[in-house]
């Protein structure tokens, strides 16, 4: 039997399903079984004659008239999965592939290093409803608008420029090297863990449909390029890839099975234990997202989850239930996250352009725009960069919270003489440790170029100016000359209270304060305000001490 028949055969019995979920009734086969019909499912007919690779959304059925006719609709439903069990098995591996492929009446295939933005409608300006990958497969549906192919791809229905778009036969000949066995979510929502194991952290969630390139499959978990998936719940079988969701509402909201978001202007302190006596060990900023795990007694404290941290805030300036998920969706914003150690950062979106700085691993950044081909545009202090997409991953997403302790209090040492007639008596006792405290209180406070206000808003030389002043020493309002003064130290030397600066490859145009424990607080930029970040989040490049 060849692979003609076995379509035709498919597409009888689709027409004789159209209707019916039959997700239920493979869930219930043999393993063996299951991935064979995980094959035959990769080329069956979807709605309007057109074929669809891998499971379709469940829908709702339609329930039987009759105990009769349910017993017959039973019947013939698991006929024609017998009788798809039988045709997959007498064909080859190259035949079912063939059989993937072809199961598109017009194929389109991603011919991009990067991904391409399916959009609602034909305009660069239109909402982004998902993204097709370098190589996925869409199914072209009208061509009439200049400049844009109408497609359909992963459960998405869009518009995608045509420049980016193989057809005919060379989309064919690329997609049959492209069909492998995939991962294809079987449930509506799948989260993504950092490690394979159902208590670490989630990383975000994979939807319905969605097919995912298979890392690892070990011990009930499939490694996949961002995380892990519970086998339980995908099926594996050969297909093309296809587009990706990029849902606000779908990616924000799933992202927490029991949303906190952070009701505070500025920064929330996270603590060891519930109480204010407890120790400070991270921070989260002014909305900011989390998982409630669980309440005190006293019902004044939760145990949160967020980011890296897990420990107790203040019940009260928590926002929970449908308060937490409009306050989501108004704040959930586009982020790229770095995916290797360190990443370039370029002025221009290529790799002959100049390497701007280096970006590090795990951060976020936010998007600027993503149109260009293999490329994300970002936001990097009060300037923006291009990363290459294939080091970052762009998620739909909220702000998190970031570990931090303060740094114990140093040792007193003699003070030198300093001519400022600023200089207060409490700057005698000074220390790192009291600069960081000092300088953390004015978290969350605006971002103003020019500005020099701790309250009201400041830039980042700005703030290192007006923070080192209360404790007697005088900077001029400008990064590149503070990083003339004081005294040069290694970063295996850094200490709270030590000025970092950075470079954007052609000069210092950046500087951050140390906080202790691998962290700088600085002034960043419009949307962030005064925040925290890892001391390396940009490759610095020189490091001074004034006290």
């Amino acid at each position: 039997m060849d692979e003609n028949n076995y379509l035709e055969r498919l597409k009888k019995a689709k027409r004789k399903r159209e209707g019916r979920d039959p997700m239920h009734r493979f869930m219930n086969l043999a393993t063996g079984v299951i991935i064979v019909l995980a094959v035959v499912l990769a080329a069956r007919i979807a709605q309007g004659g057109k074929l669809s690779i891998g499971f379709p959304a469940k829908e709702a059925e339609t329930a039987p008239e009759t105990a009769a006719e349910s017993n017959a609709q039973e019947t013939s439903a698991d006929a024609l999965l017998a009788e798809e069990q039988t045709v997959a098995e007498t064909l080859s591996p190259e035949q079912l592939k063939k059989a993937v492929v072809d199961s598109y009446q017009n194929l389109g295939i991603a011919n991009v290093e990067g991904f391409v933005n399916i959009r609602e409608s034909a305009g660069a300006n239109a909402k982004i409803l998902g993204k097709l990958n370098g190589g996925a497969a869409c199914e072209i549906e009208d061509t009439s608008t200049e400049g844009w192919y109408r497609i359909k791809s992963g459960g998405i229905e869009g518009y995608v420029a045509d420049q980016f778009i193989l057809t005919g036969e060379e989309a064919k000949q690329k997609a049959q090297a492209l069909v492998k066995e995939r991962a294809v979510v079987a449930a509506d929502k799948l989260n993504i863990r950092e490690a394979a194991d159902g208590t670490s952290q989630i990383m975000g969630s994979a939807l319905r449909n969605e097919r995912y390139d298979i890392l690892s499959n070990e011990n009930g978990w499939i490694g996949i390029e961002n995380g892990y998936i519970s086998a339980d719940y995908v099926k594996i079988e050969y297909a093309l890839n296809e587009a990706r969701q990029l849902d606000l509402h779908t990616a924000v909201l799933n992202m927490y099975d029991n949303m906190g978001i952070s009701n505070v202007d500025t920064y929330l302190n996270i603590r060891d234990k519930a109480g204010e006596d407890g120790n400070i060990i991270g921070k989260m900023p002014g909305k900011a997202a989390g998982n409630i795990l669980e309440t005190s007694e006293d019902g004044q404290w939760y145990r949160i989850q967020s980011g890296p941290v897990t420990g107790y805030v203040k019940a009260e300036f928590i926002m929970t239930g449908d308060a937490a998920k409009a306050s989501a969706l108004d704040n959930a914003k586009l982020m790229a996250v770095v995916n290797t150690d360190v990443a370039n950062a370029r002025t221009e979106p290529n790799t002959n352009s100049k390497i701007w700085t280096q970006i590090a691993n795990s951060e976020k950044y936010d998007v600027v725009d993503q149109d260009t081909d293999g490329w994300i545009h970002i936001q990097l202090d009060d300037d923006t960069a291009y990363v290459a997409n294939d080091y970052v991953d762009v998620i739909y997403g909220l702000n998190e919270a970031v570990a931090y302790t303060p740094p114990a209090p140093e040792p007193p040492k003699e003070e030198k003489k300093k001519d400022s007639s600023k200089k207060s008596s409490s700057s005698k006792s000074s220390t790192g440790s009291s600069i960081a405290s000092y300088a953390t209180q004015f978290l969350g406070n605006p971002y103003v170029w020019g500005g020099s206000s701790l309250t009201h808003g400041t830039d980042c030389s700005g703030f290192t100016m007006a923070v080192m002043a209360h404790y007697g020493v005088s900077l001029p309002h400008h990064a590149a000359s503070q990083a003339q003064m004081g005294t040069k130290v290694s970063s295996g030397d850094l200490r709270a209270g030590d000025l970092v600066f950075y470079s954007n490859g052609g000069g210092i145009n950046h500087v951050a304060l140390y906080i202790g424990n691998g962290k700088v607080v600085h002034a960043s930029n419009k949307k962030s305000g005064i925040k925290i970040s890892t001391w390396n989040y940009r490759t610095p490049t020189t490091i001074r001490r004034y006290l």
